[in-house]
C-alpha cells in the first residue's frame, strides 16, 4: 500500500491541487482537508473533506475545529500530515498529539506579527505560546523564507534539528503558459474592462488593509499626476475578509480609474494584460504564490521589502522593493516602470527565468518527498538518525509502504 497522507489547509486550499497530484504521481495516496467546499478537487480524484477553519474565530470555534480534526484524524488513520496556513497549523499537531507525524509549513506570519495595532501587539505572546506548544507535537517545521526560519529559532519556537526551509510552495510554469495560451486575449480583456490603451496597474490578493490596498489607493493621485493613462485592477475578495476589509466607500473614490473584479478563476490571463504587477503588503509573507505567477507573466514587480517579496524581487533588477505604508515610495517604483517601458521589458524576461529556476513544482515537491521519508524513517528531516527513539511508533511501517510505492 502506498502512505497515506493528509494534506490540512484553509479556505484557499484548491490552490495546492498541483502539489498534491505531484505527489500522488511519486507514490502517496493524498487526501484534502480545507475550508474549501471541496468542487475543484473532485475532477481531479483528490478525496477532500471539509473542516471549517474560521480566520476570524477565536475560544469556542477554535476548540470545536481542534475536536473535528482529532476525530477527523481518528477516522482517516494517516501515515502523515500536511499542514498550511495560521490556524491549521497550531490546531493540526494538538489534534495529532502525537499519534502520527505531522509537517507544517509557515507560509508567513500574517497579520499578528506585520500589524502596528495594539490587539496586534498584545496578541504577539500568546501566538508565540502557542506556536511553541504546536512545535512540542510537530515532527517538522518548513518555512518558506529565511527571515521566519530564523524568526521562530531565535524565540525557540521550533525544536533544534526540527526545522527546514523549502522556499514557496512550487509553481508549474509550463502549466501557466498553457493557461494563458488557452484563456481570453488580452485584447479582448482589455476591450472587456474598458481598459484598452491604458497602462494597466495590477493587485491579485486579499482587499485588506494587510495587504496594502490603502496605500495603494492612496498613491494613485501621486501616479496620475505624472501618468494620467494608468488605469488599476484589484483582483480578490473584499466581503469575506471581515473586520480586514477595505472600505467599499474607499475604493469607489477612485473610480474610474480604478476596476475592482472581485476574485476572478482567470488571473492568468488577467496577469498578462497587465504592464506593472503592485503588491504593496504590510504582511510578512511566506513565499507568495501571486509574486511567482506574476514573474511568470513576464511582469515587472513593485513590492514591499518584507519577507518573502525579497526571495522574488531584487530591487531594480526585476522590480523595486519599497517600504511598506509608504505611498510616495510605491507610487515612485510605479511611475518608474510605467516611464522606461524597455527596462520594464527586461525586468520581465529576467523574472520569467527566476521564477522557473528558482520556484519550479518539480523541484519543490522533491524536498517534500525527501522529507516526508525522511520523517517516516523516523530521522530527523535532514536524514540524519535523531539522538532520541524514534517519536512515531508507525514510522517503519509507513516507510515500508513508501519504498513498495517506489518500486
Amino acid at each position: 500500500m502506498r502512505p497515506h497522507l493528509v494534506c490540512v489547509g484553509g479556505e484557499d486550499h484548491r490552490l495546492r491541487i498541483p502539489f498534491l497530484l505531484a505527489l500522488r504521481e511519486r507514490g502517496f495516496r493524498v487526501t484534502a482537508v480545507s475550508s474549501d467546499d471541496g468542487v475543484a478537487f473532485s475532477p481531479h480524484g483528490i478525496p477532500h473533506r471539509r473542516l471549517t477553519f474560521d480566520r476570524f474565530g477565536s475560544g469556542r470555534a477554535e476548540w470545536d475545529a481542534l475536536c473535528a480534526m482529532r476525530r477527523l484524524l481518528t477516522e482517516i488513520q494517516p501515515d502523515i500530515v500536511q499542514s498550511f496556513d495560521t490556524k491549521p497549523n497550531l490546531l493540526t499537531p494538538l489534534a495529532a498529539c502525537g499519534r502520527v507525524p505531522v509537517i507544517r509549513t509557515i507560509n508567513g506570519l500574517g497579520w499578528t506579527f506585520s500589524s502596528l495595532q495594539l490587539r496586534a501587539l498584545a496578541l504577539r505572546p500568546i501566538f508565540c505560546c502557542l506556536q511553541g506548544l504546536a512545535s512540542l507535537w510537530t515532527a517538522a517545521t518548513v518555512f518558506q523564507n529565511v527571515e521566519d526560519q530564523h524568526f521562530f529559532q531565535r524565540y525557540r519556537l521550533v525544536e533544534r534539528g526540527k526545522s527546514r526551509l523549502i522556499r514557496s510552495s512550487g509553481i508549474d510554469a509550463d502549466a501557466f503558459a498553457t493557461t494563458v495560451r488557452r484563456g481570453v486575449s488580452s485584447t479582448a480583456l482589455r476591450e472587456e474592462l474598458g481598459l484598452q490603451a491604458a497602462e494597466v496597474v495590477i493587485f491579485v490578493g486579499r482587499l485588506t488593509r494587510h495587504k496594502g490596498i490603502r496605500t495603494l489607493l492612496e498613491a494613485i493621485p501621486l501616479i496620475l499626476r505624472d501618468r494620467p493613462n494608468a488605469r488599476f485592477v484589484l483582483v480578490g475578495p473584499r466581503e469575506s475578509e471581515g473586520p480586514f476589509a477595505i472600505e467599499q466607500a474607499d475604493i469607489d473614490r477612485h473610480i474610474p480609474h480604478v476596476v475592482a473584479l472581485g476574485p476572478r478563476r482567470d488571473v492568468p490571463s488577467l496577469l498578462a494584460m497587465a504592464d506593472v504587477f503592485a503588491f504593496p503588503t504590510q504582511y510578512r509573507e511566506g513565499v507568495p504564490r501571486v509574486l511567482l505567477e506574476a514573474g511568470l507573466a513576464g511582469l515587472p514587480i513593485v513590492a514591499s521589502r518584507m519577507p518573502g517579496c525579497n526571495d522574488v524581487v531584487e530591487n531594480g533588477w526585476n522590480g523595486y522593493l519599497v517600504p511598506p505604508r509608504d505611498p510616495r515610495a510605491l507610487a515612485s517604483g510605479i511611475i518608474e516602470v510605467l516611464s522606461d517601458r524597455a527596462s520594464a521589458k527586461r525586468m520581465g524576461e529576467r523574472s520569467i527565468e527566476y521564477v522557473r529556476r528558482q520556484f519550479a513544482l518539480s523541484g519543490v515537491v522533491d524536498q517534500y518527498c525527501d522529507l516526508y521519508k525522511n520523517i517516516l524513517k523516523g530521522q530527523t528531516p535532514d536524514g540524519r538518525s535523531p539522538s532520541a527513539p524514534p517519536f512515531f511508533g508507525a514510522q517503519h511501517e509507513a516507510n515500508r509502504r513508501l519504498d513498495e510505492a517506489r518500486q
